[in-house]
């Protein structure tokens, strides 16, 4: 009995030394006589019981590496701190155990000295506005240093820069100034506009305005000269008939002007009573005539007859009165 019990023992022990279960996303090293053997993918697998041994375990999942704090000195002598985080993947494992002796530790320094390289080849300006390219940089530099590892990087970023107290003091002071020079050349620039706009406005009146009088001159211009030509044409009839014999074109003419000299008369302000010869009463029938002489004009007949006219009051009898209300006194 004991000794059955003792080849089960031996039995149960050599299984579980000969038989290793490798979980998802790891590897396992495994190693014979302190030499590197093979490497176990995920899953069941069998070793020699007591000559092989499983040395190493890496983990193959994306793995975070949270880069400390440090001071850089800029291009242009600004003292900043600066803090980043890495991931990375285990690309072989076997590489990354008898390559280097502490993947995170050494990514963590390879970080710290590509950091310190990079941004210190820049001023404080480009540091704070160019963060992806300085990610870029060091995770190209950082990457091609741990490809030997069998370690692949696939991200790095800059968590914090941050300047001293004085300095961001300053450049708040500077921010706080470059902001007022805009606002100021802003404003100076709306004023520029609007006067601009302004004077294009005067300007564009203006122009209406003249291109108005000039319209208006034309059409006057126009008028006057239909007007003289009107007139000139009055005349000439007028002219044609007196040069036929017709006395009625010598009445028109003399009806016109004692028209026009009683409207200046009858416009005087202080005209009470106007004294006037007593021939002036013939005015009536020489205005009466004017119709009769358009009325000769139209008709076809080449000798147009003279107008009756209307007796002229006796010479004898003195003057004539006449008052503001039209009538005539003797």
């Amino acid at each position: 009995m004991y000794i059955v019990g003792i080849l089960v023992a031996l039995v149960v022990v050599v299984l579980a030394k000969g038989i290793c279960i490798v979980p998802q996303s790891f590897n396992v090293i495994v190693e014979r006589f302190g030499r590197y053997k093979e490497t176990l993918q995920p899953g069941l697998n069998f070793i020699t019981p007591f000559i092989d041994s499983k040395a190493y375990r890496v983990d193959l999942k994306e793995q975070l590496v949270d880069v400390p704090e440090q001071e850089v000195i800029s291009h242009d002598n600004a003292n900043v701190k600066v803090d980043a985080v890495a991931f990375f993947i285990v690309t072989n494992a076997e590489r990354s155990v008898y390559e280097v002796k502490d993947v995170q530790l050494s990514i963590v320094n390879l970080i710290l000295t590509n950091i310190r390289t990079v941004m210190g080849s820049m001023e404080l300006d480009a540091m704070l506005s160019q963060r992806d390219i300085i990610n870029e940089k060091l995770l190209h530099s950082v990457d091609t240093a741990t490809q030997p590892w069998g370690v692949k990087i696939t991200r790095i970023e800059i968590a914090n820069i941050t300047p001293p107290t004085d300095l961001i003091d300053s450049m708040n002071a500077q921010m706080k100034a470059e902001r007022n020079k805009r606002a100021q050349i802003l404003e100076a620039e709306g004023i520029r506009q609007a006067e601009i706009l302004r004077a294009e406005g005067d300007k564009q009146s203006e122009i209406l305005r003249a291109e108005g009088q000039k319209q208006s001159e034309i059409l006057k211009a126009e008028a006057r000269e239909r007007a003289a030509a009107a007139e000139a044409k009055a005349t000439e009839l007028v002219s044609a008939a007196v040069r036929n014999g017709n006395k009625t074109a010598i009445n028109y003419f003399i009806a016109q002007g004692y028209t026009k000299a009683l409207q200046e008369i009858g416009s005087a302000e202080n005209s009470k009573i106007v004294l006037m010869p007593l021939e002036a009463s013939s005015l009536i029938g020489s205005v009466a005539g004017i119709g009769e002489l358009f009325k000769e004009m139209k008709k076809p007949s080449d000798s147009p007859k003279a107008p009756k006219s209307k007796p002229a009051a006796d010479p004898d009898d003195g003057w004539q009165y006449v008052s503001d209300d039209g009538t005539s006194q003797e």
